[in-house]
């Protein structure tokens, strides 16, 4: 989830470039490895992703995954790399002649393919998966498929909502309370200019609100005394000091507060018209691997129904598939919205840069 430091995310890096998160100088933050192409299920797997999904302070899912790959393939090694500007470094490499020095890619959302295939095309980044490289994929729910070319696989996903201070404010309930006074000078969000959840938030209202409307709407939130900060950390440490008593977050909120002790009155959900914005989070193998099968058989591992129950603990999203059984810890405090939002590939595609531009141009430039 690239979302959390604290917890295993970060945020995206700006409207025009492709999200990423905190790595070192722009390239992996690792050595290489020589792989071997001997036995399709053993030597060094280079998996890039975003750093905190590794390294995160308080949990993330990279070294449990490591370890109960590893021990299931005995002959093979995961070793991660973290480019500090996520996938638009292998964009950067193909595009100058470069090899890309990787297998997987784990954490790619919609924003970031369409970006990908609007600058190298729809084959010039990663594989198109045969449906017997990855048995588990038959288990990921529809809704939160978003590759229409069969290359990138959805492994979790969470759903941006409001998160709000119940001793404070109530629920808003809808985008139009969202404008009425009650609501003054009540909410954080996020630049969509460089944050993901700020990001999706945004596109929810184009989704809602609709294309012709939603700078107006958004006109009107700022007129009400909305609060656009940098990215999910700046506006989640504010809300937490209670600079303001709503922030747009993740409807796994509960999970967080609950694993450490705060009080579920400070953090209670949100759901806008009875709708979430999904926000999936891909993985998908370079078309440039030589260790295709590895990579497939990490995909696969990825999507079993053991992995998928402790990436919901550790990454605090949802299971992309319908086989996971998450504890109950996870399943009493994370909530679903009543209605999935989410736009498709071909919504994206021409639209999402000018729908970030335009709403830079009126709304932060004023």
């Amino acid at each position: 989830m690239k979302r959390r430091e604290f917890l295993a995310a970060g945020s995206g890096v700006g409207a025009v470039a492709l999200t990423g998160c905190a790595g070192g100088d722009g390239g992996p933050t690792t050595t290489t490895t020589a792989r071997t192409t001997t036995d399709p299920y053993s030597g060094t797997l280079h998996v890039a992703t975003y750093e905190p999904f590794i390294d995160a302070p308080s949990v993330s899912p990279g070294q449990w995954v490591k370890d109960h790959f590893e021990a299931e393939y005995p002959d093979a090694t995961v070793e991660w790399l973290t480019p500090e500007t996520g996938v638009n470094y292998f964009v950067q490499r193909k595009r100058a002649g470069v090899t890309i020095d990787a297998d997987v890619y784990v954490g790619i959302n919609p924003d970031d393919l369409v970006r990908v295939d609007e600058q190298l095309g729809t084959d010039g980044l990663f594989d198109t998966l045969a449906p017997d490289e990855i048995p588990n994929a038959d288990a990921v729910i529809e809704d939160v498929q978003f590759d229409p070319h069969g290359r990138v696989v959805p492994y979790d996903t969470g759903y941006i909502c409001l998160v709000y201070d119940a001793d404070e404010v109530d629920a808003p309930g809808t985008f139009d309370a969202l404008l009425t006074e009650e609501y003054a000078d009540t909410l954080l969000v996020q630049n969509a200019q460089n944050s993901d959840p700020g990001r999706a938030f945004l596109l929810w209202t184009v989704a809602t609100i609709g294309e012709d409307a939603y700078l107006d709407y958004w006109q009107g939130l700022v007129d009400n005394g909305v609060t656009i900060l940098g990215d999910w950390n700046a506006t989640y440490t504010a809300y937490s000091n209670g600079e303001r008593p709503m922030v747009v977050s993740y409807s796994t909120d509960q999970v967080y507060a609950h694993r450490y002790d705060e009080p579920l009155q400070q953090h209670q959900i949100g759901f806008l018209n009875d709708q979430g914005y999904a926000t999936p989070e891909g993985m998908g193998r370079f078309a440039a691997s030589d260790s295709p099968g590895l990579a497939a058989a990490f995909m696969d591992f990825l999507l079993r129904p053991a992995t998928q129950s402790q990436l919901a603990v550790l990454n605090v999203m949802f299971p992309a598939t319908d086989h996971a059984s998450p504890p109950a810890d996870f399943t009493t405090y994370a909530q679903r919205p009543p209605e999935t939002v989410m736009h498709s590939y071909a919504d994206l595609q021409g639209s999402l840069d000018t729908w970030v531009e335009q709403w830079a141009q009126r709304i932060v430039q004023g």
